[in-house]
């Protein structure tokens, strides 16, 4: 279970502030983490995907954004790899290995979701890194299934989740071991202090749209591996470049984020994520 393990409440507030992210090893119990999994094939396999299924592919978010995705902040949406369905629009496998995500409010909307999210070591985690205020604004289960996995493109979660001052902070949980052969993430210690270099908001008339802020490119250079166990949790700079690339291999790499914001800071109405502010609730 989570401890501060090697650091002091003050350093680990400053080891985050300094490296942009932080891994803390057994902060979820594998049978929490078998449990999220269990409730994850469940509910996929209940889900009727005839007539609104939607591709989730970060290279081309605005091409295959539908309102369906635009829908999910209230919901709990289901999205698909690019290359779960063969030409006549049929999946090449079951539902539970064709998908991509679950998003965007299953820990508001499920049980079992909501008792991991909102766990007693993350309230202390919490507390350890000042951020009490902080509301958590969607949440996703990601598969990246063996073979099939897809790419995660080099990106700032702020820009999907932008807010004036910035705030947003991710929490990653391995629910099985991330190595780099199944695809984990890749960051670099201090790559947060950087620029935002795009935003991802609604179109006027309709759609989404990427707005690039500075062209400058990222720097691929001093990134790192992030392997770590089942039961893992990662905290993630808003700033952060981080990536992961397909998973080929034949194991899959199951985990579940959530994302939160400062109740403070300012929530564009033209963000793609809608959610009623009023209703949110803090970590």
């Amino acid at each position: 279970m989570y401890s501060k393990g090697e650091y002091s409440i003050m350093t680990l507030r400053e080891r985050f502030l300094e490296d942009g992210f932080l891994i803390l090893p057994n902060f979820n119990t594998v049978e929490a983490c078998d449990q999220l999994m269990a409730r994850a094939e469940k509910l996929s396999n209940e889900f009727d995907y005839k007539g609104h299924a939607s591709i989730f592919q970060t290279s081309e978010q605005t091409k295959t954004s539908d309102e369906y995705f635009l829908n999910s902040g209230e919901n709990i949406s289901f999205f698909f790899e690019k290359d779960a369905f063969d030409e006549k629009g049929e999946l090449k496998n079951d539902v539970f290995h064709s998908l991509n995500k679950i998003g965007h409010a299953i820990h508001d909307l499920d049980e079992v979701f909501n008792s991991f999210t909102r766990s007693p070591q993350m309230k202390k985690l919490a507390a350890d890194l000042q951020l009490e205020d902080w509301l958590i604004i969607q949440s996703m289960y990601i598969f990246k299934h063996a073979k099939i996995g897809g790419v995660v493109d080099v990106h700032q979660d702020a820009s999907f989740l932008y807010t004036e001052p910035a705030s947003c902070i991710g929490f990653w949980f391995a629910l099985e071991d991330a190595t780099i052969e199944n695809a984990c993430m890749w960051a670099k210690p201090g790559g947060h202090k950087t620029s935002l270099r795009s935003r991802f908001k609604r179109k006027e008339g309709g759609g989404t749209e990427m707005i690039n802020l500075d062209d400058t490119p990222y720097s691929f250079e001093g990134m790192i591996p992030l392997e770590v166990k089942k039961g893992t949790c990662i905290v993630l700079d808003g700033y952060l470049p981080h990536y992961s690339k397909p998973n080929t291999s034949g194991k899959s790499r199951h985990a579940y984020a959530i994302h939160t914001i400062d109740r403070k800071a300012h929530y564009p109405a033209s963000n793609w994520l809608v959610r009623n502010m009023s209703t949110l609730m803090p970590i």
